[in-house]
């Protein structure tokens, strides 16, 4: 996408404006599935957290890729975008039984990260073939507050409950049909990855009647030009290979799975807004944009990093601006960052915007979330309106107080 089609998009859907171009999507899920070729079953389920637009959910149904969801509310995206209940995997965190039970009514797969719902669930559910979320104990993400595996994680049962598991496996008469683990987020280090994957293998061999293995996901995509990402060929043939002897050793062909987010669509997304002030002070040069932690709150949350391009000023002197928000808080997105000499009325890019933006918006301030649109061979489609103050008031109830 060019720089004046981009700029056109925000005169056409107004600023700020979120864009996503569907082809760097395939792209991505296609260099992820060729990475495992050799593997003779694979599914690849979609994180819907990441981006949980239908009309996004749709271009991953058309790649017969399944679904992984967090929500009741996840699963009835996906089954709204045409999902097939079998393709859709349920995976909360410290969810109750009641929200477990939603899902399994609604046909989906279950997996369990408690041993409390699990024994719960197998008492009343038994013969409702459920996954095991397990944590290995492995530290494998790029920042604490996405790295999940580690010991001190809220997510998924310890390793050393393995015994409490069969336990409770045996009690019940459950019927475990997978296991699952998540490392967490911005794995580089394929090592400790694999590390993780081998006790993961461990813990499969003590389940006989298993249809899958799911890996979770985290992989790492550069948010800068020379960054650190992962090796998804490297990871492919070292896990493949790996992965089929333990099919051999298990006894027949299990379903390798992963639930990749950000490496689907972080990269294809892109976070248009409009510079307001440019504003000198004694020390800094403040960029003001239209947008705040409302829009793209990553930042600030996890000290994250956007590129940010002036698309309407590409070639510009570059000089040293902060670009800031307009929240009534310090809503820093980048500090003392090279760009291309800035005027008001320009048009920033925030790139890497696919994954983790729109879905954590809000309406802060009382401000609006803007519209989405997705881009396919040079052609514009609206897949979200940008909302109006009746989206704001709709479910509110006025209430008058006689003082």
């Amino acid at each position: 996408m060019t720089n004046e089609f981009l700029i056109s998009l925000t005169k056409k859907y107004e600023s700020p404006l979120y864009v996503y171009d569907a082809e760097k999507i395939i792209s991505q899920y296609n260099k992820l599935t060729n990475a495992f070729a050799s593997v003779k079953n694979l599914k690849i389920n979609y994180a819907v957290k990441a981006l949980s637009n239908l009309s996004i959910l749709k271009v991953f149904k058309s790649l017969n890729a399944g679904l992984d969801t967090v929500s009741v509310q996840e699963v009835q995206l996906g089954l709204k975008a045409g999902f097939d209940p079998k393709d859709i995997i349920f995976t909360p965190n410290g969810v109750s039984l009641d929200e477990i039970e939603q899902a399994m009514d609604l046909g989906v797969q279950i997996n369990i990260d408690n041993i409390s719902i699990l024994e719960q669930f197998g008492q009343k559910h038994p013969e409702v073939p459920v996954c095991i979320r397990m944590n290995p104990h492995v530290m494998a993400g790029g920042n604490q507050k996405i790295s999940v595996g580690h010991i001190d994680s809220k997510f998924g049962i310890s390793i050393h409950q393995l015994p409490h598991i069969l336990r409770v496996v045996e009690n019940t008469g459950m019927l475990i049909t997978g296991v699952h683990m998540h490392t967490g987020s911005d794995i580089y280090d394929i090592d400790a990855f694999l590390r993780a994957t081998e006790i993961l293998f461990n813990v499969a061999l003590s389940f006989p009647d298993l249809e899958y293995i799911d890996f979770g996901s985290g992989f790492k995509v550069p948010y800068k030009e020379g960054d650190i990402q992962t090796d998804i060929d490297e990871l492919g043939e070292k896990l493949s290979k790996r992965f089929n002897a333990f099919c051999t050793e298990y006894g027949r062909n299990l379903t390798l799975m992963f639930e990749p987010g950000k490496f689907l669509v972080s990269e294809a997304g892109q976070f248009l807004a409009q510079v307001n002030v440019v504003k000198q002070t004694t020390s800094t040069v403040f960029a003001s944009v239209d947008s705040g932690l409302n829009h793209l709150i990553r930042p600030m949350f996890y000290d994250s990093y956007h590129h940010i391009e002036n698309i309407s000023n590409p070639e510009g002197k570059k000089r040293f601006y902060t670009v800031v928000g307009y929240i009534c808080e310090t809503d820093t997105f980048g500090t003392n960052r090279q760009i291309c000499e800035i005027k008001e009325g320009d048009i920033l890019s925030f790139k890497n915007a696919g994954a983790y933006c729109y879905s954590m918006a809000s309406n802060y301030n009382s401000r609006y979330r803007p519209a989405e649109v997705m881009v396919y061979k040079g052609k514009d489609y609206l897949i979200r309106e940008r909302e109006t103050i009746e989206d704001i008031i709709n479910k509110q109830v006025l209430v008058t107080i006689d003082l």
